[in-house]
């Protein structure tokens, strides 16, 4: 691969944007470990809250995505591989990247939760001064 190929997968890869419209992984290998990532994030998804042990899990798939991902942008750095190769690479590192952004999210509560919590507070303040009028 020549200078502007490797440089040109290098932005991609490392581009903000490059998870928008990138489909979650299925199963990805990470330290020579096979991980169904998609079924994980969907899971962790379908739980109410994060005990401490999913959580740590959480934590621990974070590291390893992140450290597959860096050794993923060093081989296009080191641009030992031919175009074909650097374009899987670079749709295996927004996989990752997508892949983080889901399990970064967990915590984060969803718009409706959040729009139900406001609505609940707004409800208590105006019962609130409605207890307050005059008689």
């Amino acid at each position: 691969m020549d200078e502007y190929e490797r440089k040109r997968l290098l932005d991609r890869a490392r581009r903000n944007s490059g998870t928008i419209g990138t489909d979650l992984p299925g199963t990805v290998t990470v330290q020579g470990t096979e991980i169904d990532l998609r079924e994980f994030v969907f899971e962790c998804k379908r739980v109410e809250g994060l005990s401490e042990d999913q959580r740590d899990r959480v934590d621990e798939v974070k590291r390893q995505l992140k450290r597959e991902r860096l050794a993923r942008i060093q081989r296009l750095d080191d641009g030992d591989v031919s175009v074909e190769e650097g374009e899987a690479l670079v749709e295996e590192i927004r996989g990752f990247d997508r892949a983080f952004t889901a399990l970064d999210g967990l915590d984060a509560p969803s718009y409706s939760e959040t729009l139900r919590q406001k609505r609940k507070q707004d409800a208590r303040r105006l019962l609130s001064l409605v207890e307050q009028l005059p008689d």
